[in-house]
């Protein structure tokens, strides 16, 4: 058996056996199950139409798509509005677990950094986001099995958001027209990718796109929040006041656990997808990062970024620097995560700063720029030097597998040095 069709039977094996302990939600003992549900496989795929994620904003009145029978289970299981909607019922794989069978955390507890030092470990991936003093920290520990945490950081309504498939960890405003939602989980995929649902209008939402693709709310934008994706030594050390997810969450899950195990590996094949043919550029499950700013999408290869250190770039008329650097472990290889293998973390920013366009270079160790000759880290914040202190604006980015980027933004450009 190849190293292809192993991956495959170990993650099937994984979910089948997690799915037979239970698919339940809120308090249960059981496990959860990863996102590896779907059970059917749609017949005919169909390109996506390319979105914007950089501005949140209403967007023009989707094309109605001809009148197909709702499948039975999804209209027992949800009240949405199936008649709107911008994507062919075929396109969704459906199965086990179902609605919230993946339990989204509602009431998230924190812990302070010294407590949670005691339980992750130096290069353990976390998502940290930031609301004016608010600083908060989410371990991949507990997202890769709950996938989604409603929170509120510094007065604003977020939700923390991670699928394991397509290695997308985003943070959103989760306030739209005025209203604050929440979110929970479908239990379905399209394109291997997170369909959410918020629960005040039951409309479904592409996780990777942040379009709202069925539903009241059809045709609208999640906004996008700047986040950072590090590791935890990182977090930590920059953020010592910061509150970290608890793990205590009201479920008993098996948090440190990769349920994933084998899955980043960069020669075999996405589970679960069954979407447009993916662009060969770069192998399917080639890690990138990826910027969309005025509708010009870019993925930067992590393969290049390590070897370049930093990418000067324009997106959108938008200056912007690709910091990247060692020392944050896959959440997806390894069974325990503490032990994944190293990819690296990756940050962007804009290369204004006071009225001047920096240029950044690197000597493999430290990231200087040219102009002043001053010391910077994967936070974008300038550490010595003449402009110690100052910090770069941060732009929106994505960590994806190629697949998943090319499946949603197929008019993407790649970045070489």
């Amino acid at each position: 058996m190849n190293r292809k069709s192993q991956v495959r039977l170990i993650i099937l094996l994984t979910a089948v056996a997690i799915l037979a302990a239970a698919c339940t939600t809120t308090g249960s003992p059981a496990a959860a199950p990863p996102d590896v549900e779907a059970t059917a496989v749609p017949d005919t795929p169909a390109e996506p139409e390319a979105t914007d994620t950089a501005e949140p904003e209403e967007k023009p009145a989707a094309t109605p798509l001809p009148d197909e029978p709702v499948p039975s289970r999804m209209e027992r299981e949800f009240s949405t509005d199936f008649s709107r909607r911008s994507i062919p019922f075929d396109q969704i794989l459906s199965g086990d677990p179902p609605k919230d069978g993946i339990p989204a955390i509602d009431d998230p507890q924190f812990v302070s950094v010294a407590e949670a030092d005691e339980w992750l470990a130096e290069l353990e991936p976390v998502t940290v986001f930031q609301e004016g003093d608010d600083a908060r920290i989410y371990p991949f520990q507990i997202l890769i099995w709950h996938e989604i945490v409603n929170d509120v950081v510094g007065g604003r309504p977020v939700a923390v958001t991670f699928c394991p498939l397509c290695n997308t960890a985003i943070v959103f405003d989760a306030t739209v027209n005025g209203q604050q939602l929440d979110f929970g989980t479908t239990g379905r995929l399209r394109f291997s990718n997170l369909l959410m649902y918020d629960r005040q209008t039951e409309t479904w939402w592409q996780q990777a796109s942040g379009d709202a693709v069925i539903g009241e709310l059809l045709g609208t934008q999640l906004t996008f929040l700047p986040a950072s994706f590090i590791s935890w030594a990182e977090a930590r050390d920059t953020y010592p006041d910061a509150q970290v997810l608890s793990q205590e969450t009201g479920f008993n899950r098996d948090y440190g656990r990769n349920p994933y195990a084998g899955y980043d590996n960069v020669n075999s094949s996405p589970f679960l997808y069954d979407g447009p043919i993916t662009p060969d550029q770069l192998p399917p499950m080639a890690r990138i990062t990826t910027v969309e700013l005025n509708d010009d999408a870019v993925a930067y290869p992590n393969t290049v970024l390590q070897g370049a250190g930093v990418a000067n770039d324009t997106v959108g008329g938008v200056d912007v620097a690709v910091f990247w650097q060692p020392g944050l472990a896959s959440a997806l290889g390894d069974s325990s995560i503490a032990q994944g293998e190293d990819v690296g973390a990756s940050g962007v920013f804009e290369r204004a700063l006071n009225g001047q366009t920096l240029t950044f270079v690197t000597d493999g160790q430290t990231i200087t720029d040219e102009q002043t000759g001053s010391v910077w880290n994967i936070l974008g914040q300038a550490t010595d030097g003449e402009l110690a202190g100052e910090q770069l604006t941060p732009v929106v980015k994505v960590d994806h597998f190629w697949f998943s980027w090319a499946a949603f933004r197929p008019g993407t450009r790649i970045y070489q040095p």
